[in-house]
């Protein structure tokens, strides 16, 4: 049957390759680059790249016929090396893809290079790096050339083989980077062994690290015409080697820098070995071997005769021969090898004469099928490259499954299945032979497969699969009625896999339908559940009380997304089922309104509860008021009538007597509506709490009123109360003593003496004569004898003090007129050379300079001045100018106007006599006199240099305002002009 693919195809590359030098005779590819070897001695290189050939001649100055033996070139086709044999023997060339002249290695002198492996991790156009040569007598060379310098770096002997000398006529390497330096990975072949070495650190070091340890090799000795190694380079790493050997093909996988390795440390980069025997593709004829070969990703190319088979590398089967078109003259001779270009991906064949191109086409594209055919199920579907092609597998896979009757396999095989069967096919599969479990693995499978906008097949699904389900849960109920316990258990797992399913499916199930399906099947429980996933919580909620399970339907109140009006719903439910879980739970709540749930809380109160039982409600409501800070006085007022309904009044006190508004700007004292409290502790008969709502209420007469019917000390406390009225106060304590004295019932001295004791404790506010009254009119004044006594003795305590008071009075009265006429004769003695404090002339200078303002008295022709008691003197005019110009604008005003009225005054005419001031009476300059005091107290006060005015001076700054314009004028400023030059003065 023909095959609708053709992987590979065959193409002349170039007919007369050599161009007249010879015969072909060895070839190397790299890069888009192929280089010849010819008969005569000749390299060729064809560079496809860039569309250039150029030849060079290595027979040059050797005598005889001289014939290429070997040509090599690197994966970047920059690199050249050449071997030529000829009747004076054997030298090796090296040659580079921008000179023109080669360079003989003289230290190969005399050896045939059969193999050179390549560091193609970091070979460079500019230098070769580490590169291994393998030898016709078995040795391996190291040896490194540098572009630029025209020469080998070095080349030194790494490896001999001693025991069994073969040549070396395959050679590769491959490098992996490690933590501690580069790890190598050398392969070489021999006609009848594969040699691998590997090792951390320099070639030269790894190999003579052999020296010590055995050499590790795969022998298969037989005849074969070239023993060649192989490397298929993926991404520029070996994934794949193939060996040419005698006994077949060996070929494995790469993993360079695993962690695992062999028993002698050097089969660690080898996997999956296997042998490719020729038997396979040799048609019946013993004795054919392929000449030369080339590996692919999947395939091997086998070159036998003139024809090349491909061999798949999986199936091991021919699935190709490619066939090659040459010349009537060159139908004798045979092909003579192939060749391979890793970094193009193409492959080559060559006879004497010219080049044939082999190309690869998708050479994946039916992998699938050969993994499928040997039964390799996930690399045929990594192989895939289409959904139909991975139906395929998938179906393979479930008909295996089906057949061997796994039928849970095989429904998750089928459930993948898209295009080759229907969905319909399958599950008639599985109803036919009765198999629900198998079906509903269907089901949930192919639910996974489903993209989400099939949303009418995942509904109709998901519905049939929870049938199932419940179909499967009542079956397991209905086998030995639930006795055994294995049983038990398969129906505790399948009813969780079932809630697990509905949970993963909430979305997307019709709410109505599974409801009535579950409750068709009688499964409340998961009725709830279900309800619970879709938050129809009323459904669980009355579920759930109806069951008596307060605190699972308080678990479903705690949920985030539960509305809040759902607790206030049930709230009266649930504290009549958990008074104490369910006031726990408002009270971890958040954004609860305490007020919506006073109907609970009443209906709870309404019922009768223990002497010693706490009463939940109030310890919620202490919650809220205490913690929460709740102000509703709704919430109050209920709190307070639980506490008024207790027998012990002490905790209603306490809340009475609570400021819960205190801290709060504008806020209340209390929230709850004192006229309620009042009728409640009325009704109540809880007497000491209406004391304290009158007091609170400011009735106080009224609460001390009560209070005497309940406790006289309590009245006394409420009395002290008022602090602010001394009147109220006193009337206050008279209707106490009035209690206290008509309650009395001992003998009248007993009477009196009990009451005279309370007069004491009212702390003078009541004397004596205030509760006489109280006493009935034929007591006897002796019996009040020792009070009256004791309350006159009081009275003229009082008035000696104030007689005391009066005569420290007077001493302190007189004391400050002596001190006034004494200051009046108060002097200073003021030297001659004394200076001013502002002007820092002499005080006592006599001249025209220290004409003063009119209105000063002069001291003969001496300026007016002050003389301060910290020694400071100032001209009068000084002083006023000085201040005036110290203190604030209001001030300095003031000062200059009673100046200017001085002034004013000064200038009027008075009666002179003897060119002097006539003497006038105090009274006739009081005006003038007034107005100097005036003065003297506004610029005289204190000192300016010691006093406030000084301080103040403090703060002001350095540069006033108005002197800032005179302040930049000593500023410095360059005046840099482009004209102006800087000129050196000679000194």
């Amino acid at each position: 049957m023909e095959r609708r693919h053709h992987v590979f195809s065959v193409d002349l590359l170039e007919r007369y390759a050599t161009k007249g030098r010879g015969a072909i005779t060895c070839m190397a590819t790299g890069n888009d680059v192929i280089v010849l070897g010819t008969s005569k001695g000749w390299v060729i290189r064809h560079d496809f790249g860039v569309g250039d050939s150029y030849d060079i001649d290595l027979s040059v100055g050797r005598p005889g016929e001289q014939s290429i033996h070997k040509v090599f070139v690197d994966p970047g086709g920059s690199h050249c090396i050449a071997t030529v044999i000829g009747s004076s023997g054997a030298d090796t060339y090296y040659t580079h893809a921008k000179w023109t002249k080669p360079r003989i290695l003289s230290k190969l002198k005399g050896v045939v290079v059969n193999a050179v492996a390549w560091n193609r991790q970091h070979i460079t156009e500019a230098s070769t790096r580490e590169i291994i040569l393998g030898t016709d007598n078995g040795q391996l060379y190291e040896m490194a050339l540098d572009v630029k310098d025209k020469m080998e770096k070095y080349i030194k002997l790494l490896f001999e083989l001693k025991e069994l000398s073969e040549a070396f006529t395959g050679l590769q390497m491959e490098t992996a980077s490690v933590h501690n330096g580069t790890k190598f990975y050398v392969m070489a072949v021999t006609p009848t062994r594969l040699y691998s070495f590997t090792g951390i650190g320099s070639l030269d070091a790894i190999f003579a690290s052999y020296v010590d340890r055995t050499v590790h090799f795969m022998e298969l000795p037989g005849e074969i015409p070239n023993s060649e190694l192989h490397f298929f380079i993926q991404q520029r790493r070996a994934v794949h080697f193939a060996w040419l050997s005698g006994a077949g093909i060996y070929h494995g996988d790469l993993k360079f820098g695993a962690q695992h390795s062999s028993p002698n440390g050097d089969e660690n980069f080898v996997e999956n070995k296997a042998l490719l025997d020729y038997s396979k593709f040799s048609e019946g004829v013993e004795g054919v071997k392929p000449s030369s070969l080339a590996i692919s990703e999947f395939h091997f190319l086998l070159l036998i005769g003139n024809k090349v088979k491909v061999v798949n590398r999986i199936s091991e089967q021919i699935v190709e021969e490619l066939y090659f078109d040459q010349t009537p003259d060159a139908v004798s001779s045979s092909i003579i090898g192939l060749c391979s270009d890793a970094s193009a991906g193409l492959f080559y064949a060559y006879d004497q004469n010219s080049i044939f191109q082999v190309s690869v086409s998708d050479e994946g594209h039916d992998m699938w099928k050969v993994y499928l055919d040997l039964k390799e199920y996930a690399a045929a579907l990594s192989s895939c490259r289409d959904a139909l092609q991975r139906d395929q597998v998938y179906l393979v896979q479930a008909e295996a499954a089906f057949v061997a009757k796994e039928f849970l396999r095989a429904a998750s095989f089928y459930a993948k299945i898209n295009y080759v069967l229907s969905f319909e096919e399958i599950s008639l599969k599985f109803i036919s032979i009765g198999e629900q479990d198998a079906l509903r693995t269907f089901l949930l499978r192919k639910l996974d497969n489903l993209s989400k906008d099939e949303k009418c097949q995942i509904t109709m699904i998901s519905t049939w699969a929870t049938e199932l389900y419940l179909d499967k849960i009542n079956r397991l109920l209905l086998e030995d009625d639930g006795a055994s316990d294995s049983n038990n258990t398969e129906h505790q797992s399948l009813i969780k896999e079932f809630r697990a399913f509905l949970s993963d499916c909430k979305d997307v199930l019709d709410e109505a339908t599974t409801m009535k399906l579950l409750e068709s099947y009688g499964r409340v429980d998961e009725l709830v559940f279900f309800a619970s996933l879709k938050e129809q919580y009323e459904i669980v909620l009355h579920h759930y009380i109806q069951q008596g399970e307060a605190k699972k339907a308080l678990q479903v109140l705690q949920k985030p997304n539960v509305p809040t009006e759902l607790q206030y719903k049930f709230a009266p439910d649930l504290i009549m089922l958990d008074a104490y879980e369910t006031v726990e739970s408002w009270m971890t709540t958040k954004s609860l309104n305490p007020r919506k749930l006073i109907p609970a809380m009443m209906r709870y109160s309404s019922e009768p509860h223990a002497k010693n039982e706490t009463h939940e409600v109030i310890k919620y409501l202490e919650y809220c008021v205490h913690r929460l800070q709740n102000e509703d006085p709704g919430v109050h007022n209920l709190l307070l009538s639980l506490y008024a309904q207790k027998e012990d009044e002490s905790a209603l006190l306490r809340f009475l007597e609570c400021k819960f508004g205190k801290g709060q700007p504008g806020g209340p004292e209390f929230f709850y509506d004192p006229k309620y409290a009042l009728r409640l502790c009325l009704k109540e008969k809880r007497m000491r709490a209406c004391v304290h709502i009158y007091s609170m209420m400011s009735m106080h007469e009224e609460a001390v009123s009560l209070a005497l019917q309940v406790d006289v000390e309590l009245a006394m406390a409420e009395a002290d109360k008022v602090e602010d009225d001394d009147d109220l106060r006193k009337k206050l304590w008279l209707m106490i003593a009035k209690h206290v004295i008509e309650q009395e019932k001992g003998t009248k001295r007993e009477n009196i003496r009990k009451a005279i004791a309370f007069l004491k404790e009212t702390d003078g506010l009541l004397k004596i004569e205030d509760i006489l009254p109280f006493f009935p009119d034929f007591a006897l004044i002796d019996d009040f004898k020792e009070a009256i006594c004791s309350s006159l003795e009081d009275y003229n305590e009082q008035i000696e003090k104030l007689k005391q008071e009066m005569n420290d009075a007077t001493r302190g009265a007189d004391n400050i007129r002596n001190d006034i006429s004494a200051l009046a004769q108060r002097y200073t003695v003021i030297d001659r050379d004394e200076e001013c404090g502002v002007c820092r002339r002499k005080i006592l200078n006599v001249g025209g300079d220290y004409r003063m303002t009119t209105g000063y008295m002069a001291v003969g022709p001496m300026a007016p001045f002050y003389v301060f008691p910290c020694g400071h003197a100032f001209h009068a005019q000084c002083l006023i100018a000085h201040v005036t110009r110290c203190t604030n604008q209001a001030q300095a005003e003031y000062i200059l106007d009673l100046q200017k009225q001085l002034t004013l005054l000064g200038s009027e005419p008075k009666n002179v006599s003897d060119g002097g001031l006539s003497e006038e009476p105090l009274a006739s300059v009081t005006p003038m006199h007034k107005i100097r005091s005036q003065l003297d107290d506004a610029v005289a006060s204190d000192c300016p240099f010691c006093g406030d005015l000084m301080i103040r001076e403090i703060s002001l700054p350095f540069i006033l305002p108005e002197e800032a314009e005179e302040s930049e004028s000593w500023e410095i400023k360059p005046h840099n002009h482009p004209s102006q030059r800087s000129l050196s003065l000679a000194v």
